[in-house]
């Protein structure tokens, strides 16, 4: 049977769980949130990666949007900026109840998926996010959110960046306690884009699985946004999910140095090196033509996977496409159309369609069910916390 059949096949059974997508800060780049301008129920690959059609193509059945703000707010706005981003989630839901299911559990995911409805959960990308307050955190698993990035591209005061330079050398003891207060609502514990010292530091203090929403392999591409073989070996005992991303940048040794340099190339111009819009893509468009990019492709994001695989084991791995926060993707994984080619390819290289399920669709659900279980028993003997980032750091005054 031709793989791509089998793949498709696969995926109506077991749809894919991405862990990372940024549609939400794209529709606010791009449109300000005006859904009429960007409505996903027609195609939209003249815009975004994402839309409702292109998702049904690619066997997506659950997604976490990310609601991301830029590591550069902070304070209050960063805060207003998340609200934001998760009203425009709660918006896509409204909008589109026949394709899209609101999901804060491993349970709805599995109704989602009975229904032949898109499981929607929510991820808040960047510590900055709930300004040093846990009851902010709290705030927002009651709005919805499932997991937290403990920091974005920059560091926070709390907790070391994988993209900056080391300040508190992983987490501080209000980060410990972040953690902490995690475990205890059912958030999950996000560690892409943090430092190999935060990571380990989370592991250490973490009573629940924690994912990588979208992180690859640093053995196959070393880039300090990827996971470490010796974090992925622990994966297994914590019971947590490494789930691939599909960055050129971060999976393709040969894109790194040629990335920087379109970064620079729109700071030159003015722009934020994540910038999506018209005129950004214009700036990249030209820098491309005279400096051909080199080219990731569906064999480099097998080869992380078959590498994670190997280290962390077929139940600790998963999805993350970063899709809609990125400039440049492989070929044959431009849109959220083309995971069945992801998995044709994985197929080829003799995945199981047991393996397969668990990549794309089990192992994501029992991180959350199991997360859920934690956060059951935790909060039968501990009460919610009130510490303060003066009272355990020590800054007073």
């Amino acid at each position: 049977m031709d793989q791509l059949k089998r793949a498709a096949e696969l995926l109506a059974e077991y749809p894919v769980v991405d862990g990372h997508n940024d549609l939400p800060w794209a529709l606010r780049e791009q449109v300000g949130y005006d859904l009429d301008a960007r409505d996903i129920a027609t195609d939209q690959s003249a815009h975004l990666h994402t839309d409702i059609p292109r998702l049904r193509a690619g066997g997506v059945g659950a997604q976490f949007w990310s609601v991301y703000v830029q590591s550069d707010m902070a304070g209050d706005e960063a805060v207003s900026a998340t609200l934001e981003q998760i009203d425009v989630v709660t918006e896509l839901l409204d909008r589109y109840p026949a394709d899209l299911r609101r999901a804060l559990t491993a349970d709805d995911m599995e109704t989602a998926r009975t229904e032949g409805r898109i499981a929607s959960l929510m991820g808040a990308e960047g510590g900055h996010s709930i300004n040093n307050s846990l009851g902010t955190l709290r705030a927002l698993h009651a709005l919805g959110v499932r997991y937290m990035t403990l920091t974005h591209n920059d560091n926070i005061a709390w907790a070391d960046s994988a993209t900056d330079e080391p300040g508190v050398g992983g987490l501080s003891p209000f980060g410990h306690e972040v953690v902490r207060e995690m475990n205890r609502t059912g958030m999950l514990v996000d560690l892409s884009h943090v430092a190999a010292t935060t990571m380990r530091d989370a592991l250490d203090t973490s009573t629940a699985p924690v994912i990588f929403s979208h992180s690859s392999a640093r053995a196959i591409c070393d880039h300090p946004r990827n996971i470490p073989d010796d974090v992925l070996g622990r994966l297994p005992a914590n019971g947590g999910i490494a789930m691939a991303t599909f960055v050129p940048k971060f999976v393709l040794p040969a894109a790194v140095a040629w990335t920087h340099a379109a970064d620079e190339n729109m700071r030159a111009h003015g722009l934020h090196h994540l910038d999506t819009t018209a005129q950004a893509m214009k700036i990249h468009a030209a820098f491309e033509a005279a400096n051909p990019r080199p080219m990731a492709t569906v064999a480099t994001i097998a080869d992380h996977l078959d590498h994670m695989r190997e280290v962390a084991g077929i139940d600790n791995i998963g999805i993350g496409g970063d899709y809609d926060g990125t400039a440049f993707l492989p070929e044959g994984l431009r849109d959220v159309a083309g995971y069945p080619n992801l998995i044709a390819e994985l197929l080829g290289r003799s995945w199981s369609t047991a393996d397969l399920a668990k990549l794309t669709w089990q192992n994501a659900v029992r991180v959350l069910r199991d997360a859920e279980d934690v956060a059951r028993e935790l909060s039968m003997h501990r009460a919610p916390s009130h510490a303060t980032i003066e009272q355990l750091d020590d800054r007073a005054g």
